[in-house]
């Protein structure tokens, strides 16, 4: 059963994201201090995926649950995944529309995510990034979690990236612990990284965020979000 009332509230929530002049220019990428955490975030992708030793991903189907304009799945073929098995889904129209425009030799769906319309262990690869996070809602998160297991083979894995603190400025998500990933994963081995100096400061940076977004990223703290692979058993 859907809930369909967070998703409701979680499509109001994005066209509201999509409609602000002021969520645009957060992430704008002629920001330096975006630029960085786009690349150290691509560099992590990479050491996780070769770590596990799924580079490159060449022959691997590969997934993205709330896919929005298809970046990040496309940048899978930077590391060998081919255009014809790479899937995105997304709750929006009109993101979904986007990404097929940008990518149109990659596969883009509108859907709900708590029934994928996939058969059971069609993925090597599962992509969510800042997915959880934005479900506040318990009884979809779990059947979101229980789709992306179900449609993910064994020995595949998640590559996970999302926020491990709440948001102050921002209700509409809250930080998920390494805790809540094991629930919602159960049985999944953990391989999770902290990575992401905090937005707002890195932003700030300038013309120096070549030289202080490294040490500053350093400090534990100031690390954001958790990226990493959860291996399906």
């Amino acid at each position: 059963m859907t809930a369909t009332s967070e998703v409701e509230r979680l499509r109001a929530v994005y066209r509201g994201y999509r409609d602000s002049d002021a969520v645009r220019a957060r992430w704008a990428q002629d920001n330096p201090g975006n630029q960085a955490i786009s690349c150290e975030r691509l560099a992590s992708i990479r050491g996780a995926l070769g770590a596990a030793g799924l580079l490159p991903l060449t022959g691997r189907t590969v997934l993205e649950v709330g896919c929005g304009s298809g970046s990040i799945l496309a940048s899978m073929r930077q590391m060998g995944a081919a255009s014809a098995d790479l899937i995105g889904v997304d709750l929006l129209p009109d993101r979904v529309a986007l990404a097929g425009k940008r990518y149109p030799d990659m596969a883009f769906l509108t859907g709900n995510a708590e029934a994928l319309p996939f058969p059971d262990e069609r993925f090597d690869l599962v992509l969510l990034f800042t997915v959880f996070s934005s479900i506040l809602d318990q009884a979809m998160a779990a059947n979101v979690a229980a789709e992306v297991r179900r449609v993910l083979r064994p020995g595949g894995a998640v590559l996970w990236y999302d926020f491990r603190f709440n948001n102050p400025r921002n209700p509409h998500v809250r930080g998920v612990s390494r805790q809540s990933i094991q629930a919602l994963f159960p049985a999944f081995e953990l391989h999770l990284q902290t990575i992401t100096l905090l937005p707002p400061l890195a932003r700030r940076l300038g013309a120096a965020t070549p030289l202080l977004y490294p040490p500053f990223a350093g400090v534990p703290l100031l690390r954001t979000h958790h990226l990493g692979l959860l291996v399906k058993g």
